[in-house]
């Protein structure tokens, strides 16, 4: 009698375990007390969508739990702490490199996962099991699958594709398959999924619209992927997508930015309007290790929790610049990095309570409570939820109460601006307009800094900022690479600064909400030890001015004439060794695991056999 199982990747597609479902719990053990038989276990609506949950976070958490902070975030330089994935920041990840190997498992496990479902229920629902629960179940596992071969494809490219487990486990070394298959078979799963799911939901599951999402995104990839001008007649097939999620979908985008990341309006209370597919985690205080969202204590930083945190990330130079370029920006750079004497009315750590009696804080509110950010840094307060208080008792020092976006209507509406803009310079279309602003409104900028027109530039700019610390940044710069390699690789090398350290005293917020800061890069050959501020002679150089050593005090301000190239400060310093990004590692290497034993991995993708089933 066959037993109910998904097959799980161990390190490489090559080591396999067995994963089988146990009696009362969302995601499963390896030795579980029951198990099931496959032919009679789908028998009603219950079990199929109880079998459907890990996809939602079981699967997700060996990349979700440390990479993807490396992978998502580091590698677009959101933010930098040398300690902390520094070999993804400075693209020196080898295939040897664990969390490297724990996303490639993740991603497929989900695959597994997601083929094993399809498989299950188009043979073993009884007819006890209504068509709306199947239906809804495999567009699931169909925009799950989808979702993980387009993260495989924009972090590697050229990927192993398969959707039936069996002929795996009987032929496990498989060729690569062309990148553009890869996104052809992504963008199949997610019409596939259009189809099939619901237009509303009222659990947290994906609908009809999460799935246009991933379609979209897809499709705008595709538009321009390994082409010199995007496909119009694709970008038209975007827009009505986005146009059909924005109208027609059950969502909305949230009043304030801030509470998209706040405890009260997570997802799982049903009080956030915005998500369109996220990674949903346990509760800290109740879910097993697999089950938990287990990267809060690298997130979190001394004085932010009054549970155990050791990490921390710090704003990179180019986030800070892009905010000092428009102050009036301050809610989604505050929500997302902490800055110098900033009040957080939402939050309290316990420390720095600010108190009735005490003087009001620097931006002239009096409050009874509430937390000041006092430290001279810039470190991340997105995911940083506060206090057990705050979370109202739901924090671990190991796991976070909050889900993880996978995608979210913000998403929606710059991926309209950028298919509106297409292959022009730059539009004044309203549409596009209209696209863009929504998030600037929302962001309560000044009225005169909304769009008037916008190109390329303005897209990068606005997806940096309401995706900052997101873990989606630089896929969308791989997407971009993809279309225009000769602007992205000088981006990357000549208009971003990577592996440079803001330390602590090196941040001053302003009277007109500037931020002052100097920054001293990282030896690229030990990223683990930066330059010693004492001993830099580029020490008084900041990036508004030029300021006594160790001192606050203005000696030459660029009205004067001081100019400040941190570029070439840096290159004068001995042992300065540039982040240069390149073809050869845009992509990262494959686990070395496959490598060795898959010698497909060294031979030139393979098409994907679609067979009849292309669409």
């Amino acid at each position: 009698m066959k037993k109910l199982n998904i097959f799980l990747l161990g390190v490489s597609l090559l080591t396999m375990g067995v994963l089988t479902t146990s009696c009362g719990k969302d995601f499963l053990d390896i030795k579980p007390e029951h198990q099931y038989p496959v032919e009679t276990y789908y028998s009603s609506d219950e079990a199929v969508m109880k079998a459907v949950e890990p996809l939602y976070g079981y699967a997700w958490f060996n990349y979700n739990y440390r990479a993807m902070v490396g992978m998502g975030s580091a590698r677009a330089n959101d933010g930098w702490n040398p300690y902390l994935n520094p070999q993804f920041a400075t693209f020196q990840v080898t295939g040897l490199d664990s969390d490297l190997a724990n996303a490639w498992k993740s991603f497929y496990l989900i695959v597994t996962m997601s083929n094993q479902l399809i498989s299950d229920i188009n043979n073993y629902c009884a007819s006890t099991v209504s068509e709306e629960v199947k239906d809804m179940a495999l567009g699931e596992a169909y925009l799950m699958r989808g979702w993980a071969y387009f993260y495989l494809l924009r972090s590697w490219g050229e990927v192993p594709v398969f959707e039936v487990n069996d002929e795996m486990l009987e032929q496990p070394v498989v060729p690569l398959t062309k990148e553009e298959d890869v996104l052809k078979f992504v963008i199949r799963d997610a019409r596939r999924a259009v189809k099939l799911l619901p237009t509303g939901s009222t659990s947290m599951h994906a609908t009809k619209y999460s799935a246009e999402g991933l379609l979209a995104k897809a499709l705008l990839a595709q538009s321009g992927w390994n082409k010199t001008t995007r496909d119009e007649a694709i970008l038209a097939e975007v827009i009505d997508l986005c146009d059909d999620i924005i109208n027609n979908g059950p969502y909305a985008l949230m009043d304030d930015y801030a509470d998209l990341f706040k405890y009260a309006s997570n997802n799982f209370s049903m009080q956030n309007s915005e998500t369109l597919l996220a990674m949903h985690w346990a509760d800290p205080l109740a879910g097993d290790w697999g089950e938990r969202n287990a990267n809060f204590s690298d997130l979190g930083w001394s004085g932010s929790s009054d549970v155990n945190v050791w990490g921390g990330i710090y704003a990179s130079v180019d986030m800070i610049d892009l905010y000092n370029e428009d102050v009036s920006d301050s809610i989604r750079f505050r929500a997302t990095w902490c800055s110098p004497g900033v009040y957080y009315d939402y939050w309290d750590t316990g420390n720095d309570l600010v108190k009735a009696s005490d003087k009001t804080v620097e931006n002239g509110y009096p409050q009874a409570s509430g937390y000041v950010y006092s430290k001279k840094y810039c470190q991340l307060k997105k995911w940083v939820v506060g206090t057990k208080a705050d979370c109202n008792g739901h924090l671990d020092m190991m796991a976070s109460p909050l889900n993880t976006y996978i995608q979210r209507l913000a998403d929606i509406y710059l991926i309209k601006a950028e298919a509106v803009l297409g292959n022009s310079e730059t539009t004044s279309d309203a549409a596009g307009l209209n696209a863009i602003n929504a998030l600037r409104k929302r962001a309560k900028v000044d009225e005169d800094k909304l769009y008037t027109s916008y190109g390329f530039e303005e897209i990068i700019k606005e997806r940096r900022k309401e995706f900052c610390m997101e873990f989606s940044n630089w896929y969308d710069m791989v997407t971009w690479y993809r279309w225009q390699p000769q602007y992205m690789l000088n981006y990357f090398n000549n208009k971003q600064h990577r592996a440079f350290m803001i330390n602590q005293g090196d941040v001053l917020y302003n009277e007109d909400h500037t931020i002052s800061y100097r920054t001293f890069p990282n030896r690229q050959s030990s990223p683990w030890y930066f330059y010693d501020n004492t001993m830099d002679p580029r020490g008084c150089y900041w990036n508004d001015c030029m300021r006594e050593e160790d001192s606050e005090k203005v000696i030459m301000t660029k009205a004067q004439g001081y100019v400040y190239d941190v570029d070439a400060l840096s290159r004068a310093q001995d042992g300065y060794d540039p982040v240069v990004l390149s073809e050869a590692n845009i992509f990262m290497p494959y686990p070395e695991a496959d490598v060795i034993r898959n010698p497909y991995f060294k031979q030139a993708p393979q098409n994907y056999d679609f067979g009849t089933d292309e669409e």
